[in-house]
């Protein structure tokens, strides 16, 4: 193996950088040449590529981001387009490759690597929805930046008696919602993954009030059945009945631009590094996730069956605190 490339695809998540560098730095350590695909897979069908050495990545740990950029790309489901991209790296003597993403990125990964291409993913998304992983890059800062906003929000709500509907990323995943409605204290949570009518939650919210509170904070994740838009509309309608007054704030992407913090720079600095070596090895066709604390191979061909529930002592404890 002489030379090896990396790529970020799908979503942006702090610490993304983090995990190029370790790549990088590993892969020259190594005696490998790294190159970067810019773009995504996009860049990989059109042969956007880069070298990259030590200095390349110097000053980019503490950035979010990704510095090589990432796309969502439609021609790569197709057959033409994984050829083609198999084909530049072929083009280019790249032996190896190292994907950084989340599910759709680690799909397409799954892809490569059944073309006969030596494969390593990095799970980094900050919806936490990708199994092989308990916590995936990015998560952390997403939870701290939103964990701010709800402490800043629950002071302008306090100040004048109301609710806040606090809307948070995660697609079809509830975790973000979840961790952070706990660690925030919010009266509500409502996430995908347990049916919630708006007269139940407006019920939580009346009794915060009967229970002397001035205000209440309902956390909601994006992808929940009734979305804050739809609560909004709800209890505006049936506001002279429900007797509060509230306002609507989404967080949105505000989540993934911020700093990566502590944790996520570590693990994404032992994720990169990790799948170097395994790429070095031969033992590739893997996604690396941080399990139980170690580093830990899951293979790409048993992704797409798995799914990653919530903890269920967690969703306990959400009722218990919340009541």
């Amino acid at each position: 193996m002489k030379r090896i490339a990396v790529l970020t695809s799908g979503g942006d998540a702090p610490g993304m950088n983090a995990a190029i560098r370790a790549v990088v730095r590993t892969g020259l350590s190594l005696g490998l040449e790294v190159i970067g695909v810019r773009h995504g897979y996009s860049g990989l069908i059109a042969g956007d590529f880069i070298p990259l050495r030590a200095r390349d990545v110097g000053g980019i740990i503490e950035r979010g981001g990704t510095m090589l950029g990432t796309s969502r790309c439609a021609a790569f489901l197709t057959d033409a387009g994984q050829e083609t991209a198999v084909q530049q790296l072929r083009d280019r003597d790249v032996s190896g490759l190292v994907i950084i993403g989340g599910n759709g990125s680690q799909a397409g990964a799954r892809a490569l690597a059944l073309r006969g291409v030596a494969v390593v993913g990095v799970a980094s998304t900050i919806d936490n929805d990708l199994a092989g992983s308990d916590v995936t890059i990015g998560v952390t800062t997403a939870l701290d930046i939103a964990l701010e906003a709800i402490d800043r929000l629950r002071v302008t709500a306090s100040a004048h008696g109301r609710v806040f509907l606090v809307e948070l990323m995660g697609r079809a995943c509830g975790y973000l919602a979840l961790i952070a409605g706990i660690t925030g204290g919010a009266e509500a949570i409502v996430i995908p993954e347990v049916a919630q009518d708006p007269e139940s939650i407006a019920a939580t919210v009346r009794g915060a009030y009967a229970r002397g509170k001035s205000h209440a904070i309902v956390v909601i994740a994006e992808g929940a059945e009734r979305n804050a838009d739809a609560l909004s509309r709800y209890f505006t309608e049936h506001a002279a009945r429900l007797g509060f007054e509230l306002r609507v704030t989404k967080l949105g992407h505000v989540q993934r631009g911020g700093s990566p913090c502590a944790f996520d720079r570590l693990q994404a600095t032992l994720l990169g590094a990790a799948a170097v070596e395994h790429l070095r090895a031969g033992r590739h066709g893997v996604l690396l996730g941080i399990v139980a604390g170690k580093v830990t191979p899951t293979a790409l061909k048993d992704l797409g069956n798995r799914d990653k529930p919530l903890d269920a002592s967690l969703l306990h404890l959400a009722r218990v605190l919340t009541e």
